[in-house]
């Protein structure tokens, strides 16, 4: 369901190399005539290159302080859907409405933007169209990175507009060998470094797309994560909201 994260168009660029063949004219060696010009090589054609896709960033505003966050190119699908709700304006004052320390901090729900106080929230844009799941095994729960809230489809796809902010909690080695026998992944030595060290939330790891990464303001997360909070999650004073895109 949506409250519990409550919430492949892969761009394969591919570069025509070619090859020119170059033709010159044979030398006579006959008689005491002068020897033919040798031909100019063919002119090379010029290939245009597409541009490369720039990193796109947005910065989140917040009541508790400001992050900075890369969105993921080897998530497409995700990455431009997020950035086209944030040229919408479709997150501005709306509020992390669920908030649990040493877990996550969530938002986007579209119907928190003028909801009382004390209303439950994590329901609303279910009503749009879902993101296909898009599963990477480089890319894991750490401390700091964005991910898409989902209800319980079979497809696991994502909620189009909920997400979350991972703030986490260390994990011992022997607790990461029981993740990953539940959740079927092995981890590389450098994964399992970070979360013994900075911390996450594995067990969520291939059950929710992992799209994006704090690269500056990652304390603001667990400002968010420990403001007081309802029996539902719910921070008993609102902590909206402004993302924009930013070069």
């Amino acid at each position: 369901m949506l409250r519990k994260f409550a919430l492949l168009l892969t761009c394969t660029i591919m570069l025509a190399a070619f090859t020119a063949n170059n033709s010159f004219a044979q030398v006579k060696k006959a008689a005491p005539a002068k020897a033919a010009a040798a031909k100019k090589p063919a002119a090379k054609k010029v290939v245009a290159r597409p541009m490369a896709i720039k990193a796109v960033r947005v910065k989140i505003v917040t009541d508790s302080g400001t992050l900075i966050v890369r969105l993921y190119d080897s998530t497409p699908l995700h990455r431009d859907n997020f950035a086209k709700l944030v040229k919408e304006n479709f997150f501005d004052s709306l509020l992390f409405h669920r908030v649990i320390p040493e877990f996550m901090i969530q938002g986007g729900d579209p119907t928190s933007k003028n909801a009382p106080s004390g209303t439950m929230l994590g329901n609303g844009g279910g009503d749009m169209q879902r993101i296909p799941a898009e599963f990477r095994t480089s890319l894991i729960h750490k401390k700091g990175v964005l991910a898409a809230a989902r209800d319980n489809n079979p497809e696991r796809a994502s909620s189009a507009c909920q997400f979350y902010l991972v703030e986490g909690k260390k994990w011992t080695d022997a607790e990461l060998d029981g993740i990953e026998g539940s959740i079927g992944k092995k981890y590389t030595p450098q994964q399992r470094m970070l979360y013994k060290t900075i911390g996450g939330t594995p067990f969520l790891d291939m059950n929710y797309t992992v799209f994006g990464e704090v690269e500056s303001g990652i304390e603001v997360i667990h400002k968010i994560a420990t403001v007081p909070r309802d029996g539902n999650n719910r921070p008993l004073g609102d902590v909206r909201m402004h993302i924009e895109l930013i070069k």
